[in-house]
């Protein structure tokens, strides 16, 4: 992210909450506005917990069944995030913490993040493969590699078995 987009970030953000606070204050009243502040506060803090916990138990399955669990872990992520959004004291940090709960939402940018680094990676790997005999990977390919240490220090390819 740019230095200018995060210096507006946080100036903006702390401007888009006190209008808000005035706005919804005024319409709600001070009470019920209060009242859903903490609320969602406390709405965070419950997800956040529960996330970790979920997420630990789908490390040790994923693990387990030697399986990636990133895709998995990508919708922990964002749910973590929402949670500190809604810890956030603000209706705009609510709104964007409760929008990161639904479905769609997560999918989309999960798969707007997945599309970006193979991005990236492609092109870091065209860019470091020009020359060096790097072969570009399709994404459902294995590749075991074994390697030893010889005793003199002398380095020895590895062997390379694509399945």
């Amino acid at each position: 992210m740019d230095a200018m987009w995060v210096v507006a970030l946080a100036l903006g953000l702390p401007l888009i909450e006190i209008s808000l606070f005035v706005t919804v204050g005024a319409w709600l009243g001070l009470w019920v506005t209060l009242g859903i502040v903490v609320g969602t506060a406390f709405l965070g803090v419950w997800l956040i917990r529960r996330q970790g916990q979920k997420t630990q138990s789908t490390l040790k399955a994923a693990l387990g069944a030697r399986s990636n669990p990133s895709k998995a872990l990508a919708g922990d992520v964002l749910v973590v995030v929402a949670g500190a959004l809604l810890v956030l004291p603000g209706f705009f940090t609510d709104v964007c913490g409760l929008l990161l709960l639904l479905p769609p939402v997560q999918h989309r940018l999960i798969h707007l993040s997945a599309r970006s680094v193979a991005r990236r990676t492609n092109h870091h790997a065209t860019y470091r493969g020009a020359g060096d005999g790097l072969a570009q990977l399709h994404e459902d390919e294995i590749i075991d590699t074994t390697w030893e240490e010889l005793a003199d220090g002398s380095a020895r390819h590895p062997r390379r078995t694509r399945h």
